[in-house]
Formats: structure tokens, sequence, C-alpha cells
């Protein structure tokens, strides 16, 4: 998923940057928002990795440090991932886009007689 999105980053920027504006501004404008978003993508992505790769780079340690690290880095890969999921999202139309990539859906479904919502999820499984 990460090498699907990467790609399409990729083939948004060189179109951005193909764009010729000349005297019309807005497309200017259009080709710099395109070019600033895919960036802030790209960072977005190097945060979702961030730990994990941190985690692999434990060299010095102690066991139960590794351990630790191991653990942490999976744990903040779990609650980092959903941002990949949104991104990857937008290119659902795109003929490699895979439907198991589609984002997780959290409804609110309130059921009479009952306090709290049940919450279930569209899209992919939980």
């Amino acid at each position: 998923m990460m090498e699907f999105l990467r790609a399409r980053l990729h083939e948004d920027e060189t179109a951005a940057r193909a764009l010729k504006p000349g005297k019309n501004q807005d497309v200017a404008r259009l080709r710099d928002r395109v070019l600033a978003d895919v960036e802030v993508k790209r960072r977005l992505m190097d945060w979702v990795e961030e730990l994990p790769r941190r985690a692999k780079d434990n060299g010095g340690r102690v066991l139960w440090q590794r351990v630790a690290g191991d653990l942490y880095a999976s744990y903040s890969r779990d609650l980092r991932s959903p941002v990949i999921y949104e991104l990857v999202a937008a290119y659902a139309d795109h003929p490699d886009f895979h439907p198991e990539w589609e984002p997780i859906e959290l409804v609110d479904q309130y059921e009479p007689g009952k306090d709290e919502p049940s919450v279930r999820a569209r899209g992919r499984a939980v």
C-alpha cells in the first residue's frame, strides 16, 4: 500500500510540475497546491513509519529494551496506519487500487432502549 501511495504521489508531482501556468494565475495556484499536498502526504507517510523504523535501529540495547521498543513501535503503527488508509482512498479509482484498502468508516448506531450507541465498521473488517 505504501509503494502504491508513493507511486501515485510521484505521478501527482510530475503532472503538477508539467503545468505551465503562463498568464493564468489559477493554474499556478493549483500547481502549487498540488505540490504542497504531495509534500504533506509524504510527511504523513514518514510520520506513520517513524517509530517502526526507530525500533529496527535498536543496536546496542539490551533484550528487554528491544522487546519494549518493538511492542511500542507495533502499537504506534496500529494507531497511525489509518492515516495511510485515508490517504490511499483518494486513489480508489486507480486500476491498481485494492478494495481491502478502503478506509474503515465508523458509524454510530443508536438502538432504542440503549444508553450508548453501538459502533459498527463499514468497509474492510476491523
